[in-house]
């Protein structure tokens, strides 16, 4: 008897778990600015490493986030659920230096998190005022910023995943933003993804579902890039797989 009252404790922790880390990237309410945004993360487990956000921030800025923590499952959740938090608090007391949240999340993570573990992470605010996106890339693969004339720019500028050194120098980048511009940020889990044959969906093949689809609102956008994902790989999900895409109308 002791044995299934455990057991029952057990799935009703984790499901608990599952809903505190889905209300993280369920995120706070939108902000009123000229942005369409939308995400999606989908786990190999129930918990995983992968991560989004949307914070407001006030004065009509958006903060943003996708990341990926090293591990999976439940620890690399815990890891993540930290990095998410130190980071939120970061952007409110200086959310006008993007370079030095993501530099405060780097000092909470190397103080509070065993060696050997990282993430990677892309952090950015988008000024709606300005139509301006200021960033940081810590060591995550680069978002594609699509213009609206198809030409594509990749937003590296930023320093090392956060964990692995004490004081990497992080950098910020900045683009500015115009109407019929897309962004998609996505972790390694999309572009890594391997059909049957042994192939690799790649860079490329995120690039041509885009291209499919861009026309259509960020939510839609997000639906068909992992329709045809799926259409591509044919098989079980490996990795923690996780899109975010801005539409500016």
């Amino acid at each position: 008897m002791m044995s299934e009252v455990w057991a029952v404790d057990v799935t009703r922790d984790w499901a608990m778990a599952c809903d505190v880390q889905q209300g993280f990237m369920r995120g706070l309410d939108r902000a009123p600015i000229p942005l369409d945004h939308s995400a999606r993360c989908r786990q190999v487990h129930d918990l995983g490493g992968d991560c989004y956000d949307f914070t407001p921030l006030g004065h009509n800025r958006l903060a943003l986030t996708i990341g990926d923590a090293s591990g999976k499952g439940l620890s690399a959740a815990l890891k993540m659920a930290n990095v998410q938090s130190s980071l939120r608090t970061a952007a409110f007391f200086a959310e006008n230096d993007v370079a030095g949240v993501v530099k405060a999340v780097n000092r909470q993570v190397c103080a509070s998190s065993l060696a050997q573990w990282y993430a990677t992470l892309f952090y950015g605010v988008f000024d709606g005022a300005t139509r301006t996106l200021r960033y940081t890339n810590a060591g995550h693969p680069p978002p594609m910023l699509v213009r609206r004339d198809s030409t594509v720019d990749w937003l590296e500028t930023g320093g090392a995943p956060v964990g692995l050194l004490s004081d990497p120098g992080y950098e910020e980048g900045a683009v500015q933003l115009h109407p019929g511009d897309l962004l998609l940020a996505f972790t390694d889990g999309v572009t890594e993804a391997v059909n049957p044959a042994g192939e690799e969906w790649g860079v490329d093949g995120l690039r041509q579902a885009v291209t499919r689809c861009r026309g259509r609102s960020a939510d839609d956008i997000v639906r068909a890039i992992f329709s045809s994902m799926d259409e591509f790989w044919q098989a079980r999900l490996t990795d923690d797989a996780t899109v975010l895409v801005l539409r500016v109308p």
